[in-house]
């Protein structure tokens, strides 16, 4: 059965591949990076192995200890990010929990980040080359590793599925991965300031991690090289007992919830009235605009595509307050501009068998993408112009409002457009309704990147004129440049946005049974 359970994980996996082209793209090239990444690192350790002993013990039982963190924390938060071979299938199976537990958990290292881990485990043993049962050891320690990383992140995900099947803990989760890279820049000039610190603690870091599940893998072969049979001989029973409970944790939590699965949460109530509807007028453009504005608060894929769009002010900040001229801050406005307007070009993708509604009811497709334009614009238009006035009132040039609003402007309208005219185009698989934001489904990938590269490189295209009207502004100070920008913004931007709506209004209703049949596929 176990033999069984590996080989349907790899059929599933051919299986993809040859749906979609761009999916076997997207594998190989996520291969390609986890091996280039893989021989760097096995050539860092290959130097590391002419250090001394006690260096090398402290490097890699942090560096373990760190990946071994990774994988119990990461998982949860990403929960659904590999549903290839999903344990909640096997529910209605007679399969032995013994061989059901040793065949899902063998699986993970079909698959790019398992196998990048267990190659990394195992070619720990390069830094422990000077000695022989030392090298060994590491392999035999690092395989046994990189299996207890896989038992611990099905343990904790096992664990937490109650709270990950929940619609806002998905929320909340998404905030949490994108909020910290606020503080990265502050985070690493202190441990700049305090690198000698840090290096002296290191040890001692390590001697402790080395007794808990984090680390006692990675410390065993210096306990080898060392000669301390006895402190390696207690340290590997404590590494097997580590070992044997998580497994042992995992089987008992995925029997309980084969036997009662935990139902996914919308995390939403009914309400009274129209509700966002309301909000604009009785027409199909209308209709179209309140649904989708309902969308960008309910459903947390638009939540994971735009959670770091606020936070690029504060990072571009801390990033300018580093260097003499502190206007890079600037290029938020209009970044965040082109991201908010990109983020419709997979409006209709995410409708899924809900796109059902227009093709019934006969909606243009003029109407649909001025509705699906207009949510947008009511949600962005204000995020984006405070994040053009705030700067230059901040830094004390009040005049550079003008010429970054029409940057600004311009570069919301003309998004807008393009991904008004690429999502009635293209479509290309997205997260389900109701699923994990950061699930990765079949048929997504290469695809779904030069999709979105090809939009978002268009639209910044676009803005020529007015980057350019911006540019020669701040090289000649004359404010007749940045009232320049304002105009050409204004109006450049607003004829991209109707030449884009009519466009892809035309193409939605040239090739609406065709976006019926895609979005249906798309799963």
């Amino acid at each position: 059965m176990v033999a069984q359970l590996i080989r349907l994980k790899a059929r599933l996996l051919a299986n993809s591949f040859r749906r979609s082209p761009w999916q076997l793209v997207g594998v190989i090239l996520g291969a390609a990076y986890g091996l280039f990444l893989a021989v760097m690192l096995i050539i860092g350790m290959v130097g590391l192995g002419s250090q001394e002993p006690e260096l090398v013990r402290t490097v890699l039982v942090c560096a373990v200890s760190a990946v071994v963190l990774g994988w119990a924390i990461v998982p949860v938060l990403f929960s659904g990010a590999d549903a290839t071979l999903d344990p909640a299938r096997f529910s209605t199976f007679p399969v032995p929990r013994r061989e059901l537990t040793a065949g899902l958990l063998l699986t993970g290292f079909i698959g790019t980040p398992g196998a990048v881990t267990l190659v990394l485990f195992v070619a720990a043993a390069a830094a422990w080359r000077q000695s022989g049962p030392a090298a060994l050891t590491a392999v035999v320690a690092g395989a046994l590793g990189a299996l207890f990383c896989l038992a611990l992140a099905r343990l904790t995900t096992t664990a937490a599925l109650a709270l990950t099947s929940k619609r806002r803990f998905r929320e909340v989760a998404t905030v949490l991965v994108f909020i910290p890279l606020v503080a990265l820049g502050p985070i690493l000039g202190g441990l700049q300031a305090g690198i000698s610190a840090v290096f002296d603690v290191l040890p001692h870091v390590a001697d402790v991690l080395a007794w808990t599940p984090l680390g006692v893998f990675a410390a065993l072969p210096g306990d080898v090289l060392a000669g301390e049979w006895a402190t390696g001989g207690a340290r590997l029973l404590l590494a097997l007992a580590y070992l044997a409970v998580v497994v042992w944790a995992w089987s008992v939590l995925l029997m309980r919830s084969l036997q009662n699965p935990v139902q996914a949460s919308g995390g939403s109530k009914g309400s009274l009235g129209l509700g966002m509807l309301a909000w604009f007028p009785a027409t199909p453009w209308g209709a179209i605009a309140g649904r989708s504005l309902t969308y960008w608060f309910k459903d947390p894929r638009y939540a994971a595509g735009i959670v770091v769009v606020p936070l690029l002010p504060f990072i571009l900040w801390y990033a300018s307050s580093q260097t003499p001229t502190p206007y890079m801050v600037y290029a938020a406005a209009p970044l965040m501009a082109v991201m908010m307007g990109f983020s419709i070009s997979a409006d209709i993708s995410y409708d899924s068998t809900a796109f059902s509604l227009h093709v019934t009811t006969a909606v243009r497709g003029v109407h649909d993408r001025a509705g699906r334009a207009l949510a947008c614009g009511v949600l962005a238009l204000p995020l984006v112009m405070a994040a053009a006035i705030v700067p230059p009132l901040v830094i004390g040039r009040p005049g550079d409002v003008v010429a970054l609003a029409g940057l600004t402007v311009g570069a919301l309208l003309s998004a807008l457009g393009v991904a008004s005219v690429a999502s009635a185009r293209w479509t290309y698989a997205v997260v389900q309704p109701g699923e994990n934001p950061f699930k990765s489904p079949p048929g997504a990938g290469a695809r779904a990147a030069l999709t979105q590269l090809a939009t978002m490189g268009v639209a910044f295209l676009l803005l020529i004129p007015e980057i350019a009207l911006v540019i020669t502004y701040f090289v000649t100070d004359r404010a007749l440049f940045a009232w320049l920008a304002l105009a050409v913004g204004l109006a450049a931007g607003s004829v991209l946005l109707t030449v884009g709506i009519r466009v892809g209004g035309r193409w939605i209703d040239t090739r609406m049974p065709e976006l019926m049949q895609a979005v249906t596929l798309n799963k």
